[in-house]
């Protein structure tokens, strides 16, 4: 077969979806000796991926997401290679394209969370968008020949908000990197981020969906009886961090359990690279993910990866990736939040039991797998 794999948003400057398709290929490669794969990347990802396999050839394709050049233009170059299937790893599908395809839906985030306050666009413009969301993941869904779901979760919403007949939608969980050896020194980089004690930490973004203003609210209550911990958030600052240094700086100058210290107890890294990062989550006393929704929830097996206890929220696909490796709160409940922060940090046995669940939990996990079955999906198509 000729296989095409839309990889414009290969590697992590894309987030979760990047190390997706960079996996993909990466084992693609080890177990595919047979099939001819053409990877369309953008500008960036043409000079990252460097294929180890031979029958893996790059194409240019720089033509950014939800622009008209990947409606317009990209179609004819795809039709170009005569592919018998392209795999989409993103629901972006241009709506001109008539091949076969298959097409990875990771989540349906902004069916869910619409608001303006997810977008620095102006309210006029976010209209817009979300009129041609829903119209590209709409018809991605309907003329695909199967939607890989990234967690049943995710299946069943699919199902119900696109109205797709479960059959067409295939569950396939991700993998999990091992941690590397951090080459980045521990004392230079805690002395950095002003942390020489203890902490909580979040990996992420802050988009609205990812609730990080109740965590602030839960955390200074939980800090009234830790008053030397710290919770540390881990991510680019944009527009959505930057919202949020608001809130702690409000936080901070109002009465009450939020004293003008409190600014100081939160740190904003901005973005770590993956040494450093590895640094916190081996010092981390645990990891507080307090999402409302996602559409599989890779940050905190990453953190399981490190041995770092969970505490998280019970929205979404999370109970169905965490198991009994977690323990959970109500995301909308800031006092259950803080009650549960403070029994993870107080109950020694409790947080070594979470830690071992954690270890047993990852096992279910791995890039290699996931590629098989995205194989085996291909040869049946």
């Amino acid at each position: 077969m000729r296989i095409g794999i839309d990889a414009r948003l290969f590697g992590t400057r894309h987030g979760g979806i990047g190390r997706y398709t960079e996996q993909l290929l990466k084992e693609l490669e080890l177990i595919d000796t047979t099939n001819e794969y053409f990877v369309f990347l953008d500008g960036n990802g043409i000079n990252d991926y460097q294929p180890q396999n031979p029958n893996f050839k790059k194409v240019k394709a720089d033509f950014r997401a939800y622009s008209l050049g990947e409606q317009l233009i990209f179609p004819f170059l795809l039709a170009k290679y005569r592919l018998d299937l392209v795999h989409f790893t993103h629901f972006n599908v241009p709506l001109l394209f008539r091949g076969k395809f298959v097409v990875t839906i990771h989540d349906l985030i902004i069916s869910h969370y619409p608001s303006h306050r997810a977008t620095t666009l102006n309210p006029m413009l976010y209209k817009t968008k979300l009129f041609f969301y829903d119209l590209v993941v709409a018809s991605s869904a309907r003329r695909a020949k199967k939607i890989i779901a990234v967690s049943d979760f995710t299946k069943q919403d699919i199902a119900h908000l696109l109205k797709v007949t479960s059959d067409k939608i295939q569950t396939v969980y991700e993998g999990v990197d091992l941690p590397e050896v951090s080459g980045a020194d521990t004392a230079s980089v805690l002395t950095r981020l002003k942390l020489p004690g203890d902490f909580l930490l979040y990996v992420g973004s802050a988009y609205p969906h990812k609730n990080l203003e109740k965590l602030l609210e839960a955390f200074a209550i939980v800090a009234v009886n830790n008053p030397s911990l710290k919770l540390v958030l881990v991510g680019k600052i944009n527009h959505f961090y930057n919202e949020l240094q608001k809130k702690i700086e409000e936080m901070a100058q109002a009465t009450g359990p939020f004293p003008e210290e409190f600014k100081e107890k939160v740190i904003l890294t901005g973005y770590l690279n993956d040494s450093e990062l590895a640094v916190l989550y081996r010092q981390a006393k645990l990891y507080v993910f307090p999402s409302l929704i996602e559409g599989f929830g890779l940050p905190p097996l990453e953190a399981q990866s490190y041995g770092l206890p969970v505490v998280s929220s019970d929205r979404s696909c999370l109970p169905e990736v965490l198991g009994d490796s977690a323990i959970y709160f109500d995301p909308e409940n800031i006092g259950e939040m803080a009650e549960k922060i403070e029994l993870m940090l107080s109950d020694d046995n409790l947080r070594q039991q979470k830690i071992t669940a954690g270890d047993h939990n990852l096992k279910r996990y791995s890039w290699k797998k996931m590629a098989q079955e995205i194989s085996k999906i291909y040869q049946e198509k």
